[in-house]
């Protein structure tokens, strides 16, 4: 019946036709369709890209999962390259370092062998750098900032970091880096040439942070990510200068919820145990500025490779 019903009105409205009216063109029946499904695709492909999380949003994401517990004790090595880099690690160096965390604010980093003695302090809004029993005069230098991802669970007070170091957190996109899907911060992709902080797409964890300064590029790629009870840490983390790896850390220990002494991030008292910071003369590139913080400890290692 159903079949005989359509018949019939085909039928009937091809013979109700007036004879002269046009028949239209076989291609013009199809150009609406394709119209419309071009329209259709255009749409669909331009609100896919379009839409990205605001910056707010995927720091927020991004603080939930790291999940920095209240406290961390954390045993690395800092490891130095030199303008020779070889599989049998000739043209390195290598420091034991001791990082402690209490969440939020508080960190301080430990250097102590037989060549250079460095303390470094955050706690709140102060800082102290030590070395070798006299205060540094740059209190921070860009080796030191990748920590801040795991010192505060506040995006409020992640976002003002941020901000502080020229990353933008009103502007985000979507990029990739070596084939992964990405949420870039602080960059319309696949501009580079400002600060920036890269967020895997599917575990919201960041492994890229770029510091434009002064016309050039530092890096911070954090790899390796390890869970720790509900906490994610990276395993390793490396330092390049405008695209050439200068320095790595290699975490070799994670302990959760250590208790340490109040003192040992008590800015001010500590500023009562070191000599008044001898003025030295300073760079123009931030990180070689840094790496005269070690000069000590790989003076004989640098000579050995002008």
């Amino acid at each position: 019946m159903l079949q005989t019903f359509k018949r019939t009105r085909i039928d009937h409205t091809i013979k109700n036709r007036p004879e002269d009216s046009p028949r239209p063109a076989v291609g013009s029946l199809f150009l609406p369709a394709v119209c419309v499904s071009i329209f259709i695709g255009l749409f669909l492909s331009a609100t896919a890209s379009a839409y990205v999380l605001s910056g707010s949003h995927l720091l927020d994401r991004m603080t939930k999962k790291i999940q920095t517990a209240k406290s961390l004790l954390v045993k690395q090595q800092q490891i130095f390259y030199g303008p020779i880099q070889e599989e049998n690690h000739q043209g390195q160096v290598v420091i034991e370092e001791t990082l402690r965390y209490v969440v939020p604010g508080k960190f301080r980093a430990e250097i102590s062998n037989e060549q250079i003695q460095r303390v470094h302090v955050v706690s709140g809004g102060d800082v102290l750098t030590a070395i070798d029993g006299s205060v540094a005069i740059n209190a921070e230098s860009l080796f030191d900032y990748y920590k801040d991802l795991f010192l505060y669970r506040s995006r409020d007070f992640l976002e003002y970091h941020l901000l502080r170091l020229g990353v933008d957190v009103n502007v985000s996109s979507f990029g990739r880096f070596e084939g992964k899907p990405a949420y870039v911060i602080g960059a319309q992709y696949p501009d580079e040439s400002v600060s920036q902080l890269w967020i895997e797409k599917e575990s919201f964890l960041p492994f890229r942070w770029i510091i434009s300064e002064k016309g050039s590029l530092f890096e911070v790629r954090y790899l390796n990510w390890g869970k720790f009870e509900k906490s994610f840490y990276p395993m390793r983390i490396e330092f390049y200068d405008n695209e050439k790896i200068v320095r790595a850390i290699k975490v070799t220990t994670v302990e959760l919820n250590s208790n340490f002494p109040e003192g040992f991030f008590d800015v001010n008292y500590l500023k009562t145990l070191y000599q008044p910071a001898e003025k030295v003369p300073t760079t123009e590139n931030s990180s070689d500025e840094a790496l005269s913080e070690i000069q000590q400890a790989i003076e004989d290692f640098k000579k050995r490779y002008k």
